[in-house]
């Protein structure tokens, strides 16, 4: 876990397909954790790296920015809230789904009762189908954290941060406007330097995803400061954080049974949209 991605353009394709930033923190203090969901691709390195960098970023959360948050606030603060982003989403992310139940299977067992709240914002049609998909795979605590939100859910995330904390997906003109924005609990069904970074998390200009946030800087001169590691000049081949998780027969037979149910309804919606 301790020693960093390298090398740099090696790791910078990584945060580039996997999107996940610190955007700030709320009004009690706890940090505001943006993803991408939607628009991460996962197709620059292998599933091992992706998970490391998993890895590596709840270590950062759990013994830098959340420390940091708790001596800046003058009280214990141990958890955070994530802001998942789904613009872009498209059913071939079902692709992932060995990766992200990995990725799920690592934070119920290693980093348990560290989120608060998952925030989904921006959801598109698609998303019924892939949460139907996703849904059971998922603990049951997790799933009562789940809130899906009206458009870029700005008005409902505005009552427990402020403006500078938001996302930059959550901004946008029209997003979350209106009263009401919450649609509903998910828990039921729908019907070395890297590089010259500069500015904060709170700068609404600012890419929380990209490698020269400040926070993807700190994190990554961190992680070298923490292995002593020097950067070589390919990738490091990977086997030592491979995390895996097999679907038993009936697992698998009701995944696929779902995926078939999906696509059927997903192809009648579009033939009666012509």
């Amino acid at each position: 876990m301790q020693k960093p991605i390298l090398p740099i353009n090696f790791y910078r394709g990584v945060r580039d397909s996997q999107l996940i930033g610190l955007s700030g923190y709320t009004k009690e203090g706890l940090p505001v954790f943006a993803i991408g969901a939607g628009l991460s691709t996962f197709d620059k390195a292998s599933v091992h790296y992706y998970v490391q960098s998993h890895i590596q970023i709840n270590e950062y959360r759990d013994r830098v920015i959340l420390p940091e948050a708790t001596k800046r606030h003058g009280k214990y603060i141990g958890k955070c809230v994530k802001v998942l982003d789904m613009s872009g989403l498209k059913l071939s992310a079902l692709n992932q789904i060995k990766l992200l139940q990995t990725i799920s299977t690592v934070d119920d067992l290693n980093y348990p009762e560290k989120t608060v709240t998952y925030y989904i914002v921006n959801v598109p049609y698609i998303f019924s189908a892939c949460w139907k998909v996703v849904k059971p795979l998922l603990q049951e605590r997790t799933k009562l954290k789940v809130r899906v939100l009206q458009g870029g859910g700005r008005d409902e995330l505005l009552k427990i941060m402020d403006y500078s904390a938001l996302p930059h997906f959550c901004r946008r003109d029209g997003s979350g406007s209106g009263s009401g924005s919450v649609l509903r609990s998910w828990s039921g069904s729908w019907s070395g330097s890297v590089s010259s970074g500069s500015g904060s998390s709170t700068n609404s200009d600012d890419d929380c995803y990209s490698l020269d946030h400040p926070f993807h800087q700190e994190l990554y001169r961190y992680m070298k400061q923490q292995s002593g590691t020097h950067e070589p000049l390919e990738p490091a081949k990977q086997g030592s954080v491979h995390v895996e998780v097999p679907l038993s027969n009936t697992e698998n037979a009701e995944l696929h049974t779902t995926l078939e149910s999906e696509l059927m309804k997903l192809r009648l919606h579009n033939t009666r949209s012509f």
